[in-house]
């Protein structure tokens, strides 16, 4: 008889771009999202939570293939519904909907989301397939009204989760200006557009290659550190010097980087409309208070120019960091987003105005860690301590007493047998109190309190006689159980 082969067990891993969130990273991402839902709400945003699964249609570009139908996106055949995907973002998803839903949304739409995304693309450090995004939208405004109070409500939403006025600048910038500058340098038309492309790729470098590897990018290519040479736009120095201009436009004060960039564009109808819709934006967020410490005016804005229309802000965290090789750089963007009329064009085929921003949820997060504005770690529950097995009720109305008292609390379910055991749980869910009470302690009417975040402080640094004034372990009546409880976890700043 052949041998039954046994199946292999799985291996207990993540699959390769994927992680695990555990309590802390899970409680500190909600609190901090909680605090920008609470921002959005009170701009008049509404909250919208659509499926996470599109047809690749909606989707726009990546659709699927024969030979890899799942290029971007994490993407399969379902039954009567053919080709459909994971999201990629939360914005082809809103224009899905608005052109769905239009009939019974009101005009302007304002909306925002917050949930994951999926993209079948490489992983590498700091950079998984699945991550969270954060954001909020206008659909239907074409006033850059719209624009300037996104501006505004992220400038609002970054003070709020906790960074400081310094530590950050909106920096704004718009879409057709950079249109006029390519009218002006000779590269409109249909017939121009592979170099407009390469002129694009070229100035979203700036911050990695500098104005120089910029303008060898305009010429005739560049060879990188390893010898590889990439193929430039061909532009004259004259047409070069154009280009450089508009990334190099930025002075003092709003007024005078938009003197420059009329001056830049002149002749270009396109541009200079674009300007007049930067000046109107620095005009309307002045009056509401927000000036060039919060939002300025920006040239050297340039990601993501080939997807939007119009205006396009970045929030830059401006605090210094220290990189993988200790050298000091700053935090660099955590938020950028734009205006985009032509997205729900692709479903209605009438141009709809949109404007929006997205947040990067783990970079807002890692930053507010940095700048200590979130625990790092958060206090576990008061465990209730298992004395004798028949007593479970006791213990299960203590438990439910702190609960009813807000309290977090539960009662130890493993194996009570070995007490030691017990308050090494406690240890590892970072409890800050141990409730005792064994068979003496309840004939006279008592419980012991062991105050584990004292305790682990003494044990680490109080001489005998600390020790000796500063127990860690007090006994108190069992009617006093929530208040003392209660004032253990305030001693320590715990919450309940």
């Amino acid at each position: 008889m052949a041998k039954v082969k046994k199946t292999p067990r799985p291996r207990a891993e993540t699959p390769k771009g994927f992680r695990d969130y555990f309590g802390t990273d899970v409680a500190e991402r909600s609190a901090m999202l909680a605090t920008i839902a609470e921002v959005y709400h009170r701009y008049g945003f509404d909250a919208l939570e659509t499926s996470a699964v599109e047809t690749v249609e909606a989707l726009g570009k990546f659709l699927p293939d024969v030979d890899r139908p799942n290029e971007g996106v994490f993407a399969w055949e379902l039954d009567d519904s053919g080709w459909v995907a994971l999201r990629y973002d939360l914005t082809a998803p809103l224009a899905r909907v608005y052109a769905q839903h239009r009939n019974d949304l009101p005009t302007p739409y304002r909306r925002y989301a917050m949930g994951p995304v999926w993209r079948n693309e490489k992983p590498g450090p700091g950079r998984f397939r699945q991550f969270y995004q954060c954001d909020a939208d206008t659909v239907g405004a074409p006033s850059v009204a719209a624009d300037a109070e996104i501006c505004a409500m992220l400038s609002d939403t970054l003070e709020a989760v906790g960074i400081d006025r310094g530590d950050y600048v909106v920096r704004v910038n718009n879409r057709k200006v950079l249109n006029g500058v390519m009218e002006v340098a000779g590269l409109a038309g249909d017939e121009k557009e592979a170099e407009r492309g390469i002129v694009l790729r070229a100035i979203d470098k700036l911050d990695r290659l500098g104005p120089d590897g910029v303008r060898a990018l305009l010429g005739e290519g560049r060879k990188d550190d390893s010898g590889d040479f990439t193929e430039g736009a061909g532009l004259a120095r004259e047409q070069a010097d154009v280009v450089m201009g508009f990334m190099e436009a930025g002075r003092d004060t709003g007024a005078e980087t938009v003197a420059a960039l009329r001056a830049l564009v002149a002749g270009s109808a396109v541009g200079t409309a674009g300007v007049d819709e930067l000046e109107t934006i620095a005009a309307l967020l002045d009056a509401q208070g927000y000036g060039p410490d919060r939002i300025v005016i920006d040239p050297s804005v340039v990601r993501g120019l080939g997807y939007y229309t119009g205006p396009v802000f970045e929030a830059e965290l401006t605090f210094e960091i220290l990189d993988e090789k200790g050298r000091p750089r700053q935090f660099g963007s955590v938020a950028g987003g734009g205006r985009y009329d032509d997205l729900v064009k692709r479903f209605t085929g009438q141009e709809v105005p949109a404007t929006g921003v997205s947040i990067g949820v783990d970079r807002l997060l890692a930053a507010l860690r940095m700048k200590g504005r979130v625990a790092g770690a958060s206090h576990g529950p008061v465990i209730v301590t298992v004395m004798d097995r028949d007593r479970m009720a006791d213990y299960q109305a203590m438990v439910g007493e702190l609960r009813q008292a807000g309290i977090r609390a539960e009662v130890y379910l493993g194996n009570p047998k070995n007490f030691g055991n017990q308050l090494k749980y406690a240890d590892k869910r970072g409890s800050p109190v141990a409730v005792i009470q064994g068979g003496d302690e309840a004939d006279r009417d008592v419980v012991q309190l062991k105050d584990l975040i004292l305790g682990a402080k003494l044990a680490e640094t109080a001489s005998l006689e600390e020790w000796k004034d500063r127990p860690s372990q007090v006994e108190v009546p069992r009617g006093d159980l929530v208040a003392q409880v209660r004032e253990m976890l305030a001693r320590h700043g715990a919450d309940g």
